[in-house]
């Protein structure tokens, strides 16, 4: 489970990065996407799997809508 939370809060980082570098007009989105997370899992260092692939996903579904409508 460690190991799977790791990995998914690793590609999380490679997203962030990602609107960061190529969707600057999407960074006001991360907090409420953030937002999402339970606050005290986060702050007691406990963040379950379901609530970080819904994050990634999240992100994921942010960059391909953006994609969608300026294509």
């Amino acid at each position: 489970m460690k190991t799977e939370n790791t990995h998914i809060l690793t590609e999380i980082s490679r997203l962030t990065r990602t609107i960061e570098d190529k969707y600057p007009e999407l960074q006001k989105y991360l907090d409420e996407s953030r937002s999402t997370l339970p606050k005290n899992d986060i702050e007691n260092g406990k963040m379950r799997t379901e609530d970080l692939k819904n994050y990634r996903n999240s992100l994921r579904e942010l960059i391909e809508n953006y994609d969608k409508q300026k294509a």
